[in-house]
């Protein structure tokens, strides 16, 4: 037995990328589950890297399919919409129609290989985004495809540790749960010294688009304050529930 096939007869690699033929047909004979995380590229403070919806979004997919089997598919490093588009190292696509086509194109393969449950899981969760994962969602599963999609995004756990947020606590802690050398909380203005001043205490107003605010382009609960420790929980949690919802889609 070869390295390769001791590896993959370890059912512990999930990324498609990675597997062989072989190992690709046994992952879906014996759970035929596809998670297909979608991110983008996009300013997330001087503290976090730009690909911070994309790593979190493939984080959790690979964390759930652990936990279900299946296999999860390259992350798709496009996203539409949100408030960031101007800013530095934000690169987003002016409208859904080409990733559209691209998941679209996907899903009709992974329809061929024998997946039945492919789940589109965005960690970019602009309005726009989520809107354009619904409406594939919408429109895929009202053909007669033996194949489901489940489409949601990071945003949408009902009972989540921690606030939904961009480039906040909620992030910053969920991104250090499986890349903490990428999480630089000490690059952002020092706490005591220029605290977050909020009008209405409100850390999502419009305020925080003014780059002199010491959270210029963050909002949610300041991730100066974020408690690190709590992020494989928080990992754990989101996970479980990304399984459960692909669980009960089969």
């Amino acid at each position: 037995m070869g390295s390769d096939e001791g590896a993959e007869g370890a059912g512990s690699e999930v990324r498609a990328e990675l597997l062989s033929l072989g190992a690709l047909d046994r992952a879906i004979a014996a759970s035929p589950i596809a998670y297909l995380p979608l991110g983008t590229l996009e300013f997330h403070g001087p503290h976090l890297p730009i690909g911070l919806d994309a790593l979190n979004a493939q984080a959790l997919c690979e964390t759930a399919a652990r936990l279900t089997g299946g296999i999860v598919l390259p992350v798709v490093y496009q996203g539409t919409g949100g408030g960031h588009g101007e800013y530095p190292w934000t690169i987003m696509m002016p409208s859904p129609e080409a990733i559209v086509a691209n998941l679209t194109a996907t899903l009709r393969r992974l329809d061929d290989f024998g997946v039945r449950i492919a789940v589109v899981f965005t960690g970019h969760f602009a309005d726009e985004q989520l809107a354009m994962v619904d409406a594939l969602t919408a429109e895929w599963n009202a053909t007669q495809s033996a194949l489901t999609v489940v489409g949601t995004g990071v945003n949408r756990c009902p009972d989540a540790p921690l606030p939904p947020d961009h480039a906040g606590a909620f992030e910053a802690t969920l991104l250090y749960a499986t890349a903490p050398d990428l999480v630089h909380l000490d690059k952002l203005a020092a706490l005591d010294a220029h605290p977050a001043v909020d009008p209405n205490d409100d850390p999502y107003g419009t305020h925080r688009h003014n780059p002199g605010h010491p959270l210029w382009g963050i909002f949610g609960p300041d991730p100066r304050s974020a408690d690190l420790t709590k992020a494989p929980a928080v990992l754990a949690h989101l996970a479980g529930w990304l399984a459960d919802l692909a669980r009960a889609a089969q």
